[in-house]
């Protein structure tokens, strides 16, 4: 598998977006700054600022606020911040979290249901979206493709930042759709699981009671070292920000660790589920 966004599925912007990118950018070259020159002192990596100077990023209001200073732009940055649209294909309950998503410096993931959102292919979301019930039109499906690619996206435009991934080794072996998907849906996890800042763990069927047993759990750290965790479940989600919930749900995460296979034994298992299906 590559890193390139399969045809048909670039992540698509608003116009509020694209015009916020805009005005971003030409402060920042009335400032005299490459983006390179700009990333250290708005506290963002390269690759986020350009998402969010081509319109393909909704910026934090810690990213307003430091550019707007940074730059020195007399307001209008914040002014522009204002009129910002939210994409479609999220839905309401998960916003608070796909916000905080691009400017993790640490995610972690447990599910148990099936293969986490941002390892999931086009081809494998797409038949998650057509089954889904109330039924979704054409239109629907679409804009949440592409939601979903672009949120996958994180995993390659940040290279620092570390992610971990715990799976049910029953949400891997359950074929949610045709085989050829399957396949390719455990390749694209194998080849992902070879970067350095991504670590995949299986949780085995043979394990019996383990720390992930509540239900499927993510914890995130931002780049000024606040943890927060969120949890889903039938229609709806939590973001959680108060220190000693985050707490528990990091030692539970932790034992996890511990109570999953390796890495590479991880590898070597979603190899014999791939020749099983």
């Amino acid at each position: 598998m590559t890193d390139e966004v399969p045809k048909g599925t670039e992540p698509e912007t608003s116009e509020s977006l694209k015009a916020f990118g805009e005005v971003v950018r030409a402060f920042r070259r009335r400032a005299g700054l490459t983006q390179e020159q700009f990333a250290p002192p708005v506290g963002y990596s390269v690759p986020m600022i350009a998402s969010i100077e081509q319109g393909r990023r909704l910026p934090s209001k810690e990213f307003v606020d430091r550019a707007e200073e940074v730059l020195d732009a007399f307001g209008v940055i914040r002014a522009a911040a204002k009129h910002l649209t939210r994409k479609a294909g999220l839905a309401k309950w998960f916003e608070g979290w796909a916000e905080l998503e691009p400017l993790a410096v640490t995610l972690y993931t447990f599910e148990n249901r099936l293969v986490p959102g941002l390892l999931q292919t086009p081809s494998y979301a797409r038949t998650l979206f057509e089954e889904q019930i109330p039924a979704m039109s054409d239109d629907k499906i679409s804009s949440n493709l592409v939601t979903r690619v672009e949120r996958a996206s994180i995993l390659t435009e940040r290279p620092e930042t570390i992610y971990s991934f715990i799976i049910e080794e029953h949400a891997l072996r359950r074929q949610v759709t045709a085989r050829e998907v399957m396949h390719a849906q455990l390749d694209h996890i194998i080849e992902l699981s070879k970067r350095r800042n991504i670590d995949v763990q299986i949780m085995p069927q043979s394990r019996g009671y383990h720390a992930g047993l509540g239900g499927p759990l993510c914890l995130l750290e931002t780049e000024e070292n606040a943890w927060y965790a969120y949890s889903e479940g039938q229609g709806t989600g939590q973001l959680v920000s108060d220190p000693k919930v985050v707490s528990i749900l990091q030692q539970r995460y932790a034992r996890m660790r511990t109570q999953a296979l390796s890495v590479e034994a991880t590898v070597g298992l979603m190899r014999e589920i791939r020749g099983a299906l």
